[in-house]
């Protein structure tokens, strides 16, 4: 595997190795040991989500105010444009986003820590996409700040209006949500 860092300290872009031949391919997805001597983290997973979602579908920008999960993202088909922003008041880094393309075909993963809101557009007719969470889904802490907030200014790469859940379309903008110190 190789980790690569990105703009946001903290949010990490995970590149694993590929064995292919005519057959198709073969990779390790997670070690816990690689995993640990690669990041100098030490988290525990223990929830393993997939969600399916068509074109222009936005999810996010999701978080939890308490029970804070870090995630693991990938694509296992199709394409999307993975975003995390730093909602740590106290981070240099605060309000900031980091964009990339995950897809089934580059297998990148997306390391997104805690205190961060994570969100996806799907770029493909449709992609799957997996999570591995460091704390369990507890909704009365879930929050979800506005996609489209200027404070943010996310340069999102859809190709005509997002298909939005409620949830989403009644983001808070970024300077009203609950954050992390």
């Amino acid at each position: 595997m190789n980790c690569l860092t990105t703009s946001l300290p903290d949010v990490l872009i995970i590149e694993p190795k590929v064995f292919g031949d005519d057959r198709g391919f073969f990779f390790e997805s997670f070690n816990q040991r690689i995993w640990n001597n690669l990041t100098g983290l030490d988290c525990g997973f223990v929830q393993h989500n997939h969600s399916r979602s068509a074109r222009n579908v936005l999810r996010g920008l999701h978080y939890q105010i308490r029970q804070p999960q870090g995630k693991l993202v990938r694509v296992v088909s199709g394409e999307v444009f993975d975003v995390a922003v730093d909602i740590r008041r106290s981070s240099p880094s605060f309000g900031q986003w980091f964009g990339a393309t995950l897809s089934a075909e580059n297998k990148r993963q997306m390391w997104v820590p805690e205190g961060f809101a994570h969100g996806f557009c799907v770029t493909s007719e449709y992609a799957e996409f997996l999570y591995l969470t460091t704390d369990y889904w507890a909704p009365e802490y879930e929050r979800c700040i506005a996609w489209n907030d200027p404070a943010i200014g996310i340069t999102w790469p859809l190709s005509g209006d997002p298909l939005l859940s409620a949830k989403d379309m009644a983001g808070t903008p970024l300077n009203q949500a609950d954050l992390f110190d």
